[in-house]
């Protein structure tokens, strides 16, 4: 009889001890993320070119302020008199 009180007390001590955990991670969780914060971050791909090359970049962004510039692709020669075919302002697009 002794041994069985000392099983359901124990059971339901660890059964309480899990809801509190449970219940715990869904707050920390909900409160690490907020959607200010997610959605002033996004990242485009980009080709920056110069007078003999162009090279892929992934920008990332935060508001309106590059946060990174990361090469994706290696250096593509082009003519010497070559002319970027895309708008200005896709060109000189930042964040």
């Amino acid at each position: 009889m002794k041994i069985k009180l000392i099983l359901v007390l124990s059971i339901l001590v660890l059964a309480i001890a899990a809801l509190i955990f449970l219940l715990s991670q869904q707050i920390i969780t909900g409160e690490t993320i907020s959607e200010e914060t997610v959605k002033d971050k996004y990242s485009y791909t980009k080709a920056i070119c110069d007078e003999t090359h162009c090279q892929d970049y992934e920008i990332v962004c935060e508001g309106n302020k590059t946060v990174k510039k990361s090469p994706i692709t290696g250096l593509v020669p082009h003519e010497p008199n070559w002319q970027d075919p895309r708008e200005e302002s896709i060109i000189q697009k930042e964040c």
